[in-house]
């Protein structure tokens, strides 16, 4: 059936305000993916909607000010990627008493059902991260019983980040290699992770066989600290998020693996339910986690081996945009480029 089914859901629908509120900008994908892919799709699903965007700067207060106004602006919707996830509970259940409807976008918010959740599967990422770096070690005769990995995680004010966390625990649960230490990266900020790191080489000279980063942000920072402190060879370093710089660096063989997770698809999908929800439809859930109704998406393993197949060929990214200056020799070698 047709979101746009009959006249009066069209008449419904018409004119309504919805908001769209990132969490921070150390990560590009929500100025770069994010909102181009939610506003697009709102043009297509409802031209004359009104849609709101505001980043939160990794600033709970600032994010929960930006929630009010939009609340104050009439939003009829609101589409939230939490800075604080236990922080945001309250502003879904402030929304709800005032009949808006709230969507808890990419990270969860436990401690409130909200009234739909999307993102990609948090736990799968850091599960196959994990198991790709393992296997990676493996393959290449590491020892299990010299030196450990680094666990990188990401913000402990977002639930995502502990997802992502319990996955990479299970990846490497019966791995055999030790954890040697792990931290969680205040606001995922790349330059806390690069800090963390540079401690850790000195704490564990010549023990670190790889690092499990949750993301690319913090991945790059544990690389250019590895890097700083003259680790060489550089051991393997995982991603998330399939960003550009990171793209680079698996092209130049300094980070072993990311995960594409075209967010442009997440943000259509919550684009497609904010519409269903003012029509008031009831969004089809495919499973329910923290008992919100729930539609996670299944993230690609990205390493040089698939560089080209699934993120080049697919169009994810460019090649005039990743293959320039220092990493056009290693493109060409890879395929990416005649």
């Amino acid at each position: 059936m047709s979101i746009f089914s009959g006249g009066m859901a069209q008449a419904e629908v018409k004119d309504a305000t919805v908001a769209f509120l990132m969490p921070d900008q150390a990560s590009t994908r929500y100025e770069e993916r994010d909102y181009p892919g939610f506003a697009a799709e709102m043009k297509k699903l409802c031209e004359s909607c009104k849609v709101i965007y505001l980043n939160g700067d990794g600033d709970a207060t600032k994010q929960q000010q930006q929630f009010n106004s939009v609340l104050a602006q009439g939003a009829k919707v609101i589409v939230l990627d939490a800075v604080d996830t236990a922080a945001a509970a309250s502003l879904v259940k402030l929304a709800q008493s005032q009949g808006v409807k709230v969507i808890a976008y990419d990270r969860p918010i436990p401690d409130a059902v909200s009234d739909f959740y999307i993102s990609f599967d948090n736990v799968a990422i850091g599960k196959t991260i994990a198991e790709s770096l393992v296997k990676h070690l493996k393959d290449n005769n590491v020892p299990t019983d010299k030196g450990g990995v680094l666990q990188v995680n990401g913000s402990p004010t977002d639930a995502a980040a502990g997802l992502i966390r319990d996955g990479i625990h299970a990846g490497l649960k019966d791995s055999g290699y030790k954890t040697l230490a792990e931290f969680d990266t205040p606001d995922w900020v790349p330059a806390k992770a690069q800090q963390w790191v540079s401690g850790q080489i000195t704490r564990f000279p010549g023990e670190i066989v790889g690092v499990v980063a949750a993301n690319d942000g913090t991945a790059g920072g544990a690389i250019a600290a590895m890097k700083a402190g003259g680790v060489n060879p550089l051991p393997p370093v995982t991603g998330n998020d399939a960003t550009t710089a990171a793209l680079q660096l698996i092209i130049a063989g300094d980070q072993y693996n990311t995960i594409s997770k075209p967010s442009e698809i997440v943000a259509s999908e919550a684009a497609r339910v904010a519409v269903q929800l003012l029509n008031g439809e009831t969004p089809k859930a495919e499973t329910t986690l923290y008992n919100t109704p729930s539609k996670l998406f299944v993230p690609a393993l990205i390493t040089a081996e698939n560089i080209k197949e699934e993120i080049f060929d697919k169009g994810i990214a460019k090649a005039e945009t990743v293959c320039v200056d220092s990493y056009a020799e290693a493109c060409k070698k890879l395929g990416i480029t005649n």
